[in-house]
């Protein structure tokens, strides 16, 4: 008797159901969102009028919890942001695995779930570390200059000062806050932001770089010091991503009051079926198993 109880208990934890709907109310995924404001600052900058309407979010309530994916469309790309219980959002991504290519921030516990969905490339474990005005203190003693789309070449021309290919637009400059430090008229140093929600009160600072021969100076510190503190002037938090191997950036971070909130991981992900035929298959067959529950019914196997 004991053995056959046992045979069902195994039976019965090897499959588990979801419920998929996608989200449109903003109010709906603004309390979603909220409660872990420093990981999820970027997908709240998503709300903002202009860009809410660039994105897909879908929610899956189920046996094992729920989770939140987001797409989004940037000018720089599409993004994928995961939220939440791993099982809810491998039965999101079963159905919505988004673009072909795409990149992902998620939290450790997710990598493997996506992995089945995606190959991931560049895989980072980060961490998210985050400022309010209670705790930024201002720090860096270079002069520092508020950086514009009239300037957009001479970021370009310093973002490709390692090879690499740099192509922003005056616009993505504008829409943001960028701060920088320029010998002779040329730019040397430079923080910016990912994102900016005034309607939220949230901001994510990123590109944050330094030419070669000019690193040590503390001029990272000191860009990084402006923009938050001009961020600060509009947002109530402001949080940014670093390397914890790091160790320069994450010490310079926190002089600035920035605080670690949590473990993130980014990677490069391109969808393993590329043609969609398997997915529109199971997204056609999970509608019509939820259509008394104005969803998607998925079951995963081996939960």
């Amino acid at each position: 008797m004991a053995g056959r109880e046992a045979r069902w208990e195994a039976i019965a934890h090897s499959r588990a159901d979801y419920l998929v709907h996608e989200l449109r109310d903003v109010d709906e995924i603004r309390g979603i969102l909220r409660p872990g404001v420093e990981y999820t600052a970027y997908a709240l900058g998503q709300l903002e009028p202009g860009l809410f309407e660039r994105t897909h979010w879908f929610r899956a309530h189920g046996d094992t919890g729920t989770g939140l994916v987001l797409h989004s469309q940037g000018g720089l790309g599409d993004a994928t942001f995961i939220l939440g219980d791993p099982g809810a959002v491998a039965a999101i991504l079963s159905l919505q695995p988004g673009p072909p290519q795409t990149y992902l921030t998620c939290q450790p516990q997710h990598v493997e779930e996506l992995k089945a969905v995606y190959r991931l490339a560049n895989t980072k474990p980060m961490v998210r570390m985050g400022v309010t005005p209670a705790t930024f203190t201002p720090a860096g003693s270079a002069t520092v200059t508020p950086i514009t789309g009239v300037d957009t070449r001479k970021l370009n021309q310093l973002y490709a000062a390692e090879g690499g290919a740099s192509y922003y637009a005056p616009e993505h400059i504008e829409g943001g806050v960028y701060c920088g430090v320029l010998v002779a008229g040329r730019l040397i140093a430079v923080a910016g932001t990912h994102v900016v929600s005034d309607h939220e009160r949230v901001a994510v600072v990123g590109n944050v770089f330094t030419h070669p021969g000019y690193r040590g100076q503390g001029l990272a510190t000191a860009t990084t010091s402006a923009v938050t503190a001009k961020l600060l002037e509009r947002c109530d938090n402001v949080v940014l991503t670093v390397d914890p191997d790091n160790t320069p950036a994450v010490a310079a971070y926190r002089r600035l009051g920035y605080r670690e909130s949590c473990q993130i991981v980014e990677a490069n992900a391109t969808r393993r079926d590329n043609f969609g035929v398997s997915v529109a298959f199971r997204r056609l067959r999970a509608a019509m198993r939820g259509r008394k529950y104005d969803g998607a019914f998925v079951t995963l196997h081996g939960r």
